[in-house]
């Protein structure tokens, strides 16, 4: 099961549900791209998404006033 490590998540980002919307986006867009590319999708978009965000591949960026 994959279980990544979320205070080191939270590192980058001020709150939880930041890391939460910012991670479904980024799936979402991992889902459009593959159906745009007919590619299939071999794990978990979501799963895929936290790698890239632990990765520092995708940066959450917040609006101004929540920071």
């Amino acid at each position: 099961m994959f279980n990544p490590d979320l205070k080191e998540m939270l590192k980058n980002v001020n709150s939880r549900y930041s890391l939460v919307v910012g991670t479904a986006k980024r799936a979402r867009e991992i889902r459009d791209e593959a159906i745009e590319n007919k590619e299939p999708v071999d794990e978990k978009t979501v799963s895929r998404a936290i790698v890239e965000i632990n990765e520092g591949k995708y940066v959450i960026t917040e609006p101004d006033e929540l920071k």
